[in-house]
């Protein structure tokens, strides 16, 4: 016989996976730690299982009167598994939760992982794509045919990559139950065969270093803030992702009169999993050109910044806005050719054609490299600093090909000069 102290302390760690009680009752405790009560019973020479719910919500005592209702069921001939009676005596606590509630147990477990923003988008899709049509529904009776239809009607709208989002935070939250003991399949883990295929996003971006060059031109010779021009040419120098450089600060750039200039970036800055953008060894070298050297002090020397360098004209304590270079290049005739994340695609075409042209085979690896395109080993960390040479020298050469017949940086800040 099983003491509630037994089943407070047991863990898996004990040891053991099950705790028996008598009477075929036992405590199976589940890989997610929770601890769930189960009933092994014979029925026409068949062993069976019925579970009671989760200790301690089910306390040991409740466990034992739900053994005891069920035999007594079975000693009539009647399977207490599927016998209405049997499972209208079960306790509230016990009930079958609905997908809604599960589900916001799930986004609840995952707030370790996810930052505060991507939180609130999670639970905003939940609550305007999936609960409206199996929110109420108890998770067990949700069906495949069900989730098919709603995530058609998401489809429907043009958003196809929105359903498939949807889908998988609908197999996340069945994952979850399956782990707690709650649901007993998972109807949406292989329904992604049955969505549309996304089109992979793409970025509008010149495609030569002509093209690049005589955008900077143009943009540049345009009456705008003068930290705007300045962040646009940095942007263009380095390949970062512009949320990158809005929040650059003076402290990340080292060396700037040395012979390895360098941006550090750390990993809480990066496009990073949750738990890896605190992790230091996650953060992010940016070996910095001489043209981007010079473009990084007239920009740290002009805005007089002890933090943030590209800060709002409004608001000294932000950083420019998302839209600020965005708009600058719309304005300047580039809508729909060139946007501040293009910048990356330029420099990996013109780059990487370079290399074919040249037959410098191992520069796609280190350009991809450049662009922070690695998974998060620890062989990866290790390649950013090993090929540091190689990633500086095709920094020097994307600079000296970009900014031929381009203003000097100092000029970025003076604004254009007409005649």
């Amino acid at each position: 016989m099983l003491t509630d102290k037994q089943c407070r302390a047991a863990t898996l760690e004990g040891g053991k996976s099950k705790l028996f009680d008598g009477n075929g009752l036992y405590l199976e405790i589940l890989r997610s730690g929770a601890k769930s009560w189960r009933w092994k019973y014979r029925l026409e020479g068949k062993e069976k299982r019925l579970t009671f719910g989760l200790y301690p919500t089910v306390s040991l005592k409740d466990a034992r009167i739900e053994r005891e209702k069920a035999a007594a069921l079975l000693r009539t001939g009647v399977d207490p598994a599927i016998d209405r009676s049997g499972r209208a005596a079960m306790t509230q606590a016990d009930a079958e939760p609905t997908f809604q509630e599960v589900a916001l147990d799930w986004h609840a477990s995952q707030t370790k992982l996810f930052d505060a923003k991507h939180a609130k988008r999670v639970k905003r899709a939940l609550e305007n794509d999936v609960f409206p049509a199996i929110g109420k529904l108890p998770i067990n009776q949700v069906t495949s045919p069900q989730i098919v239809t709603l995530l058609r009607a998401i489809e429907a709208r043009g958003s196809a990559d929105v359903a498939h989002r949807a889908r998988q935070r609908i197999s996340e939250v069945f994952v979850y139950a399956l782990a707690s003991a709650i649901a007993t399949k998972n109807p949406a883990a292989e329904m992604g065969k049955a969505l549309g295929r996304v089109r992979k996003r793409h970025y509008p971006a010149v495609q030569t270093i002509e093209a690049a060059r005589q955008m900077l031109k143009t943009v540049e010779a345009r009456r705008l803030y003068p930290l705007t021009r300045v962040a646009s040419r940095l942007l263009a120098l380095t390949a970062v992702r512009s949320g990158v450089l809005r929040l650059a600060e003076v402290h990340e750039f080292e060396d700037l009169d040395g012979p390895a200039p360098l941006w550090r970036i750390p990993a809480a800055k990066m496009k990073l999993a949750q738990e890896r953008r605190d992790d230091a060894a996650y953060e992010f070298i940016v070996p910095l050109s001489r043209q981007a050297v010079e473009v990084v002090k007239v920009a740290i020397a002009f805005s007089d910044a002890k933090g943030l360098i590209f800060r709002s004209i409004r608001l000294a304590a932000r950083p420019i806005s998302d839209s600020t270079i965005s708009k600058a290049y719309r304005d300047a005739g580039y809508a729909g050719v060139h946007l501040p994340h293009g910048w990356r695609a330029t420099f990996s075409t013109v780059m990487n054609r370079l290399a074919a042209e040249e037959d410098r085979k191992g520069d796609r690896e280190v350009i991809d490299l450049m662009l922070a395109h690695v998974d998060g080993s620890v062989e990866a960390i290790y390649n950013r600093y090993a090929y540091m040479p190689r990633r500086r020298e095709i920094a020097q050469e994307w600079a000296d090909l970009l900014t031929v017949g381009l203003m000097p940086p100092e000029q970025l800040v003076e604004g254009p000069r007409h005649s």
